[in-house]
């Protein structure tokens, strides 16, 4: 594997996009490649501004939630769901704009900017974080309805990405999917709406990637949650993560640039990293561990390390999932910290 330092996996709760970008290139400088925007505004909570989709479209209805199955420190609980007035409407289902591409192209205005007044290092790209539909049909959609819906999703997301590539420069830009509620299916801790779930998984990440057209860096960002802090779910081991990443890499027809992994802070043993002696990335795949957190500090994180160094070199750091849920004023000692490990 080749070797990239720090990855940050989307989401940083500050004011702007250009805050974002200036504070993270500010202090990270060469040692990060892909810098995203931050999903600022009204994405902050990920996907759930999606739900704006279904809620304006004319052939959906809401109802009430059979339950949000999220940890209770979440800040906002999803209580509604969407299914279709008329289920023959699914065949041939618009559901328009879903407006990543607009806030690709906003946010690589600034990114572009910066970088030509040489506070953007000249090798970095800017990173479009984008999930993959079944985490807003699995989210948003009444269960009944989800397989037939998806599609449309599919559709409209394939939309968004032909718009970002006509529109920016392929080798200034970098997408990467977010693999949260398909990571929690594919390891058995959530439901799912297709049967052979795990295959499933599998033909969806592949298919999502290979909407990426070639000279754009793609990557999968593993998830396993984050709501106040807490994963929707503690992974038990990478096991799982190992598996689904040998699965995707074997398949798809692109190249993968990187994937990320996370690891909980408690996690320092030999068990947890152990399977990633069996992972099996193409030559041009960075991975990145999660095990940066700042609860232990540096101590704690080279602790992490160490473990993982026993069965994986190579590999570069970040932290388990997004920073958009933390306190703005903890991201500047966060960022230094990944800048004093590597």
């Amino acid at each position: 594997m080749s070797t990239q330092s720090i990855h940050i996996c989307g989401s940083v709760p500050l004011s702007s996009a250009r805050e974002v970008f200036e504070t993270i290139a500010g202090t990270l400088g060469s040692k990060i490649k892909y810098i995203p925007d931050g999903e600022t505004g009204e994405r902050e909570q990920w996907i759930m501004w999606q739900r704006q989709v279904f809620d304006r479209h004319p052939d959906f209805e809401s109802i009430e939630s059979k339950g949000d199955y999220r940890n209770p420190t979440a800040r906002i609980r999803a209580t509604t769901w969407w299914r279709l007035k008329d289920e023959g409407s699914a065949k041939n289902l618009d559901l328009g704009v879903l407006g990543y591409a607009d806030y690709a192209k906003n946010s690589y205005e600034d990114f572009a900017a910066l970088k030509e007044d040489g506070l953007v290092d000249k090798d970095s790209r800017f990173m479009i974080a984008l999930p993959t539909p079944y985490n807003v049909i699995n989210m948003s959609v009444a269960p009944a309805d989800r397989l037939a819906v998806e599609p449309a999703y599919e559709r409209a997301m394939a939309a968004e990405v032909s718009e970002i590539a006509a529109a920016l420069p392929h080798d200034q830009i970098s997408i990467q999917w977010d693999v949260a509620h398909d990571m929690q299916t594919y390891e058995g801790s959530r439901q799912c709406y297709f049967a052979f779930h795990q295959d499933g998984i599998v033909e969806r990440l592949v298919r999502m990637g290979e909407l990426v057209p070639d000279g754009i860096a793609m990557g999968y960002h593993l998830c396993y949650g984050n709501f106040g802090g807490k994963h929707f779910v503690e992974p038990r081991d990478m096991a799982p993560m190992v598996d689904l990443a040998n699965r995707v890499s074997a398949d798809s027809g692109r190249a993968i640039d990187w994937i990320h992994m996370p690891v909980p802070i408690e996690r320092d043993d030999e068990p947890y990293f152990e399977a990633l002696k069996g992972l099996k990335l193409r030559d041009e795949t960075n991975l990145f561990l999660g095990l940066v957190h700042d609860q232990d500090g540096e101590e704690g994180c080279r602790r992490r390390m160490a473990t993982a160094d026993k069965f994986i070199s190579g590999y570069g750091i970040a932290t388990e999932c997004g920073l958009g849920r933390r306190p703005p004023e903890t991201i500047g000692p966060l960022l230094e910290l990944h800048d004093t490990l590597v």
